[in-house]
C-alpha cells in the first residue's frame, strides 16, 4: 500500500504531511502527502516505479523558485531533487544533476574559464527546472547552452534527449509535454577569459539586485512577456505597484514581481495575480499569462 512508502524505503529521506512552505521561495504552500529527497538516480527510479505500481501521483520539484504551491498542498508523492547536485566539468561541457543550482553551474563554468552561461548567473532555479521551462534572462536562454538532457519517464525508463528533441520554446520544453523528469543536463560552453566572464556575471548580478526585490520572498517573474509588451510595464502603468491582498503584494521595486510581505499564503498570491490580470485586461486589452507554475490542491 502507498501509505507504507516510508517503511518500504526506510533508508530514504521521506516525510509525511510535510509543509511545502518550508521549501518554496514564496514561503507558501500546504502539505505534501509524502515528500521525498532522493539522493541519486536509483532512488528516483525506485520511487517512480513504486508510485506507478501503487497509483500514486508524483510531482517533481527542484529549487521551487518559479512556483506557487496552493494552500491545500499536493496529493501523492512529491520529489525534491536538490540532494542531486553534482556538477562535473569535462572539456567544453559542464554536466550537472537536476537538483544543482543553475547559479552553481555558472560558477563552475567561470572557475574553469568557460563562457556561455553567464546570463544565468542570478537565476535562482535548479538545472532541472531550467530545462523544464527553458529558463532565461538578459537575452540568454537555456536552449542556447544545453546540448542534451538525461530524463526519466513515469515508468522509470531513462533516456537522453538532444537539444532538438527538447523542443525548447519560450518558457517551454518537450519535458513539460511528455511529463518527464529531468535527471541531468549537459551544457556546451566555450573557452574564455576568466576576468571577462566574472565581470559579465558580476554586472548582471548587480543589475538584478538593483531592479529586483531580492530581499523579500517571491516566485520570481510572475507573468510571461506578452507579444509587443512588457508585463512589468503594463502592471506599473496600471497603477498596481503596492497592490496588496493579505500578505502578498505587487512589488514596489519591480512590478513584475509579487512578494510575500507578511506571512502571505498561496491564496493571497493567487488573489493578487487574478486582480492584476483583470485590471491589465481592462486598461490595455492584454491578457497576461502566468509564467510561474501553479500547482496543488485548493484548501
Amino acid at each position: 500500500m502507498a501509505e507504507n512508502i516510508a517503511t518500504t524505503f526506510p533508508e530514504y529521506n521521506i516525510k509525511q504531511d510535510e509543509l511545502l512552505s518550508k521549501y518554496t521561495f514564496t514561503h507558501t504552500g500546504g502539505p505534501a502527502d509524502w515528500l521525498a529527497f532522493p539522493k541519486n538516480v536509483d532512488e528516483v527510479q525506485e520511487l517512480v516505479k513504486y508510485a506507478k505500481e501503487h497509483h500514486l501521483p508524483i510531482t517533481v520539484l527542484g529549487n521551487a523558485s518559479n512556483l506557487i504551491v496552493k494552500d491545500g498542498g499536493i496529493a501523492g508523492l512529491v520529489l525534491i531533487l536538490t540532494d542531486m547536485k553534482s556538477i562535473v566539468v569535462h572539456g567544453n561541457t559542464v554536466t550537472a544533476d537536476a537538483g544543482a543550482a543553475y547559479i552553481d553551474v555558472t560558477i563552475a563554468a567561470r572557475d574553469h574559464s568557460l563562457s556561455g552561461v553567464e546570463f544565468a548567473a542570478g537565476i535562482p532555479g535548479s538545472v532541472g527546472g531550467a530545462v523544464f521551462m527553458n529558463a532565461g534572462a538578459y537575452g540568454g536562454e537555456t536552449k542556447n547552452v544545453v546540448s542534451k538532457a538525461t530524463v526519466m519517464d513515469r515508468d522509470g525508463e531513462i533516456f537522453e534527449l538532444n537539444n532538438e528533441e527538447l523542443d525548447f520554446g519560450y518558457r517551454h520544453s518537450s519535458v513539460q509535454d511528455r511529463n518527464l523528469i529531468v535527471l541531468s543536463a549537459d551544457f556546451a560552453v566555450t573557452p574564455g577569459d576568466y576576468d571577462t566572464i566574472k565581470a559579465e556575471m558580476d554586472d548582471l548580478n548587480a543589475r538584478r539586485a538593483a531592479k529586483q526585490p531580492l530581499d523579500l520572498p517571491s516566485c520570481g517573474s510572475v507573468f510571461k512577456r506578452p507579444k509587443g509588451y512588457f508585463a512589468g510595464k503594463l502592471i506599473h502603468d496600471s497603477g498596481l505597484q503596492g497592490y496588496t491582498s493579505g500578505g502578498a503584494q505587487v512589488s514596489t521595486k519591480h512590478a513584475g514581481f509579487i512578494v510575500n510581505i507578511d506571512n502571505g499564503t498561496a491564496t493571497d498570491y493567487l488573489n493578487v495575480i487574478h486582480h492584476v490580470q483583470k485590471v491589465v485586461k481592462e486598461k490595455f486589452g492584454v491578457s497576461l499569462e502566468t509564467e510561474v507554475r501553479i500547482i496543488g490542491r485548493d484548501k
